[in-house]
């Protein structure tokens, strides 16, 4: 009998056990809080919660310091957007269960901290890993320090959050993804075609051309010119490309770095097909739309390059520097040292610098032919725009006869996939290299994978900063350290005519701390177009004097971001001018930055300001062109 008491016992148990988990499930099944990575003062902050009664089906209550907040139902839950101005407390409340967490909003201004420490520490200490890191383990500890941790565990947990956080989602994006994939087979494209001899191939051919520090230049200019298509393309081609040239002719790195990143973004920005276009286009439309402009977005587009004073200007300049052979400021240092060294000691320094990839010497026995270097490098520029066209491709866009060929073309590239076309034009020139290399028995098939997988190691410190910057830039994304420098713009009031130059500093600014000038322009386009339309409604102006003004702030924004681009150390594509050229990265920030500067200055002063104020455009690009050849002229050294 007590054996049977104690089985029927355990029985009766275990169904009420089951009874109580089933139960349980049905009336608390998956509650949940989330809450944004940072909870910023006086930033709206989505409270989501997830979670309904499957008994009585009713949903959450959400009590935010003992008051109930409405939510939202969507399909994932419920929702809510709330400013938290104050410490608080948090719950949801479902029968049989209460989730309750603290919310302690961080300073606004804490959010310009992360970027800046990176960015003042880099131009300081000369060495940006350590600096993107110090500037991610600021910003990192920051949101633990306010969610309740002290000092020593919020560091711990901030240096862990960069690495499972921050830097593994900046590597699981897929953009990100293929500029790193693409990054590493040029890399291995460009060692593959030095082994066998292409690229001396070139060397010897573009020498009868290239022959003088001047010639190479302005060969290295033209380059930049042609590949307008992509800033990234253009970088990383044209930087492996004439390195040798530039190195023969005793052309610093700095300065051809200079070239590279100078020619890049601001053809890439102005062209009117290019990778830029359909971003551009589609803040000119969302901002056109929101104000009912009886407008289309590329007409919008094509009236604001008379305005676009800084990218246009910055080509007019690196086109002087070049004419008159003259430098000044850090390249000038840059320039003397590498004319007054001899070329071994250019390779001496690229064996000390891990940023600088070492230069592979051809065999004895190979033949430099030109046409086993042009021909990947073809094929991966010819690729590029073949990827750009089928990805993008749109019949309908192409059949409609009311719009121009360009626009019908602009659309299409706008439209593509930029970054499966980088990733397939670039395989398929490793693939043509390997193939001339192996076909012509200039190296073994191992000899060839191992240089392909050697120029892919000498891409990794790069890209390890480029991921670093991809990570602080995330992070200033959840601290809204735009939001911070856009209440700061908004609280000034000022008068219409003031809003492009404003702009384009406030860009500028942007880009330059956040290391993005698409993320920029995405930030700025939808906050400027309406103001200045309002603006000049509010002082009186009629929509004809107003368009002159709109059309000047389109294209302040896109000249900004270029601008804070250039000058920006955790910029992608000021790295990659550094990674393409093989040059130090740091020297290329510090001998760049008063050139960019310079240029920006005569841009807003002579541009971007008195055309506001109603100079026409001609006699402004006349003025800052004779600025700037004066300037040239009367600061520069000759080299």
């Amino acid at each position: 009998m007590a054996i049977t008491f104690t089985s029927a016992f355990k029985r009766i148990l275990f169904l009420l056990l089951i009874t109580f988990t089933f139960a349980t499930t049905l009336t608390a099944n998956d509650l949940t809080l989330s809450l944004p990575p940072a909870v910023m003062k006086g930033i709206d902050a989505t409270v989501r919660v997830e979670g309904i009664d499957k008994i009585t089906n009713t949903s959450p209550k959400l009590l935010i310091n003992g008051v109930r907040v409405d939510l939202e139902k969507d399909k994932n839950g419920f929702h809510t957007e709330y400013s938290f101005d104050e410490p608080s407390e948090v719950q949801v409340i479902m029968p049989g269960k209460v989730i309750s967490k603290n919310v302690n909003p961080i300073p606004l201004w804490l959010s310009i901290l992360p970027p800046l420490i990176a960015i003042i520490m880099a131009l300081i200490t000369k060495e940006v890993f350590s600096s993107l890191f110090v500037g991610l383990l600021f910003g990192t500890a920051t949101l633990y320090k306010y969610a309740g941790a002290n000092f020593f565990i919020a560091i711990g947990k901030g240096a862990l959050a960069i690495v499972d956080t921050y830097l593994m989602e900046a590597l699981l994006d897929p953009g990100h993804i293929s500029i790193i994939i693409f990054s590493m087979l040029i890399g291995g494209m460009v060692t593959l075609i030095s082994m066998n001899g292409g690229m001396k191939g070139i060397v010897n051919i573009l020498s009868k051309y290239a022959n003088s520090r001047r010639s190479g230049q302005f060969i290295t200019y033209l380059m930049g010119l042609v590949i307008f298509f992509d800033d990234y393309a253009n970088t990383l081609v044209v930087g492996n490309t004439m390195r040798p040239v530039t190195d023969k002719l005793k052309i610093s790195r700095e300065k051809l770095a200079y070239l590279v990143d100078s020619t890049s973004a601001p053809i890439a920005a102005i062209a009117f097909i290019t990778t830029w276009i359909g971003a551009e286009l589609s803040y000119i439309q969302e901002g056109i739309v929101n104000l009912g402009l009886e407008t289309t977005p590329y007409s919008v587009f094509l009236n604001s390059l008379q305005y676009s004073f800084y990218p246009i200007l910055t080509l007019v300049f690196v086109a002087l520097l070049i004419w008159q052979r003259r430098e000044f400021g850090p390249m000038l240092s840059a320039e003397k040292q590498v004319t007054q060294n001899s070329i071994e000691s250019i390779k001496n320094e690229g064996k000390r610098n891990p940023q600088i990839m070492k230069e592979l010497e051809v065999a004895e026995n190979i033949n430099p032919r030109w046409y086993n270097a042009v021909i990947p490098i073809s094929v991966v520029v010819i690729g590029t725009l073949i990827g750009l066209f089928y990805t993008g491709w749109d019949a309908a866009t192409w059949s409609n006869k009311s719009i121009s060929i360009t626009t019908k073309i602009s659309q299409i590239i706008g439209d593509a996939d930029v970054f499966s076309a980088l990733v397939w034009s670039s395989l398929s020139g490793v693939f043509t290299a390997l193939l001339l290399t192996t076909a012509q028995r200039l190296l073994t098939m191992k000899e060839s994978i191992e240089g392909i997988i050697n120029g892919f190691k000498t891409m990794f410190h790069a890209l390890l900063i480029l991921s670093l910057a991809w990570s602080l830039a995330l992070l200033t994304t959840h601290l809204h350290t735009a939001d911070f420098i856009t209440q700061i713009l908004t609280s000034i009031n000022i008068s219409p005519v003031f809003i492009p130059a404003l702009t384009f500093i406030f860009s500028a600014f942007i880009a330059f701390s956040t290391g993005s000038s698409w993320g920029t322009m995405a930030i700025i386009y939808p906050l400027m177009l309406p103001a200045v339309w309002k603006l000049g409604l509010d002082a009186g102006l009629s929509h004809d004097d107003i368009m002159p003004l709109f059309y000047n702030v389109v294209s302040a924004v896109l000249a900004g971001s270029v601008l804070g681009d250039h000058c920006s150390p955790i910029s992608d594509t000021t790295i990659l001018s550094s990674l393409a050229c093989s040059c130090n990265h740091i020297h290329h920030v510090r001998t760049q930055m008063p050139y960019a500067l310079t240029v920006a200055g005569v841009a807003v002063l002579m541009g971007t300001l008195p055309v506001a104020f109603g100079l026409p455009v001609w006699i402004s690009y006349l003025m800052s062109i004779g600025i700037l050849f004066l300037i040239v002229r009367l600061v520069g050294k000759k080299i």
